[in-house]
């Protein structure tokens, strides 16, 4: 199976008053394409960083980073920005939806910045939020959504533009047990069924148990390496 994520000899610092502070050391990492992977380890070991690596929203201090066949380190700020348009998908904790617009408009932001129709995208639009399962909450603003309906919007938001990956942080960190397992259940359908390369960080163990792999953080540093038996 093909690469999707390649880190060889990475390393990230950020300065923090007049020292620089080391956050990722030497890490190397491959993720195969169409894999679901489970990030863990402990607070300040570096997991989102390493997703940021990965997504392209920040560069490593040193090493190469590699993702869907494309050499991020070596782009400019712009080229990043059309790169992450095209190739991922990102998936937040506090699902970053706009108030004051519908589930189904909000799916479509991203679309707005391609050359699609209104019907193309509305089209499209439609597609996201039956696969989510939110055909019939399409014309719902957030607020009148529950926090699982909410997060189900971001998850179709995401995969509008058909990512590459999907990228995400804590996806279920504000959800109680049994909506976190209807939204893990989803990533997970979308990994099996779609093919979609699936990377997510999380605290707790549980949602990591639906990734077909677990990987463990620590001191900026992959200590760790399993494979699992998904739910």
């Amino acid at each position: 199976m093909t690469s999707a994520v390649s880190l060889v000899g990475v390393s990230k610092e950020y300065k923090r008053g007049g020292e620089s502070v080391a956050v990722l050391n030497d890490f190397n990492l491959e993720i195969a394409a169409q894999d679901f992977v489970a990030i863990m380890g402990p607070s300040g070991s570096g997991k989102t960083t390493l997703l940021n690596l990965i997504g392209g929203l920040d560069k490593p201090t040193s090493g190469q980073v590699s993702v869907a066949g494309e050499r991020l380190d070596t782009l400019s700020n712009a080229e990043l920005a059309h790169w992450r348009a095209r190739h991922v998908g990102f998936i937040f904790q506090f699902y970053n939806l706009m108030p004051t617009l519908s589930a189904a408009r909000n799916v479509e932001l991203p679309l707005l910045l391609t050359s699609l129709s209104a019907h193309e995208r509305k089209q499209k639009v439609a597609v996201a939020l039956e696969l989510v399962g939110l055909t019939d909450r399409a014309k719902h603003k957030p607020g009148e959504l529950s926090g699982g309906q909410q997060q189900r919007v971001a998850i179709a938001r995401a995969l509008i533009a058909d990512p590459t990956l999907l990228i995400c942080d804590e996806p279920t960190g504000d959800l109680d047990r049994h909506t976190a397992e209807e939204i893990l259940g989803l990533l997970q359908m979308l990994n099996r069924r779609y093919a979609k390369t699936v990377i997510m960080v999380t605290h707790d163990p549980k949602a990591a148990s639906y990734a077909a792999r677990q990987l463990y953080v620590d001191k900026g540093q992959l200590a760790e390496q399993s494979s699992l038996t998904s739910v």
